[in-house]
């Protein structure tokens, strides 16, 4: 094979910390970039192991084409017996919100109601989750089409004052809101190999957009490499290291990780008023944050390449080593 490992990406500059890592660990490897690419299902797999890095934001950057492209792709290198880390089945559920609310109730963990629909009045006549609600996107990422409403005739007037929060899957969802403590945030553990690499808690300042990349949202606030701008937020999301995460919120993202088929991953849970743990985001593309794991002791990206050599490892059948 021509590749050791190949990495499916869309977003040249959340990918920058890994191709450093590969590349000072000699790894032989390509990157494939999913705006412009062409495969060839006859002669599909090329390479030991392949690692899926595309985003359901890819849209948000004019590259709407990057993730049929992404899933035709992963479908023909699995049926010709590739091992694809965060392959189809992985990517997608990060691609559908209401495929991950049917995966945390089929697991009976605690969520959000959520009701997906692609008309208003519909949607209206049947939500039971009460004002206010947040509206999000189907294929989301980013916290691109998102807002909190407060009554059924905000939703109406948006809908048809922005036709185009439809793009690109004409498919939205309401969704419960929950009201967090500003000074604590949201907690997102990150997981690799389906066990616990880090967790932080994220404070949005009122921002939707809490991709933990640096390249979108940097510790300064300024410089950002994101097409989301944060909606008028009093200060850029702050990101802290959390060694208190409690042991019950970890074996639940375990078993999400598990059940979900998800190799590498983010989750994201609230703490709700009344104590429980609303468990409301899958990420299969995870943006690792360097200063939260050097927070910990450890370089993210290191950590990362270690897993994609023992995964090398396996699929080769020996041992591997990288090139020096």
């Amino acid at each position: 094979m021509r590749y050791d490992l190949v990495v499916l990406f869309e977003h040249p500059e959340w990918q920058k910390p890994l191709w450093a890592a590969l590349d000072q660990r000699g790894v032989r490897y390509a990157a494939l970039d999913l705006k412009r690419a062409a495969f060839d299902p006859d002669s599909v797999p090329e390479a030991a192991l392949y690692f899926n890095q595309a985003s359901p934001s890819a849209y948000l950057r004019g590259n709407t084409r990057a993730v049929p492209l992404a899933l035709s792709l992963m479908r023909s290198l699995e049926l010709g017996g590739a091992r694809v880390l965060n392959g189809t089945r992985a990517f997608l559920l990060e691609l559908s919100k209401s495929a991950q609310a049917a995966l945390l109730r089929s697991l009976e963990i605690p969520h959000p109601r959520s009701l997906a629909f692609n008309d208003p009045e519909t949607a209206l006549a049947l939500w039971g989750g009460g004002w206010p609600a947040l509206l999000k996107p189907e294929q989301g990422g980013s916290g691109a089409r998102m807002f909190l409403l407060h009554s059924p005739d905000e939703l109406r007037k948006l809908l048809r004052d922005q036709p185009s929060l439809w793009l690109p899957d004409n498919l939205l969802l309401l969704q419960e809101y929950f009201p967090v403590d500003a000074d604590q945030g949201i907690v997102r553990m990150e997981f690799l190999g389906g066990k616990l690499l880090y967790a932080m808690r994220v404070v949005s300042h009122g921002a939707f957009n809490l991709c933990p990349s640096e390249a979108c949202n940097p510790e300064s606030g300024e410089g950002s490499h994101c097409e989301i701008p944060a909606q008028a937020p009093s200060k850029p999301v702050e990101f802290y290291p959390y060694r208190g995460v409690p042991a019950v919120a970890v074996e639940i993202g375990e078993k999400i990780m598990a059940s979900g088929g998800l190799d590498v991953g983010g989750i994201e849970y609230l703490e709700a008023a009344d104590g429980r743990l609303m468990f409301y985001d899958i990420n299969a593309n995870s943006n690792l944050r360097a200063p939260i794991g050097q927070a910990f002791g450890f370089d993210p990206f290191e950590r990362v390449v270690d897993y994609l050599a023992q995964q090398i490892e396996q699929a080769i059948g020996h041992r591997y080593l990288p090139t020096e």
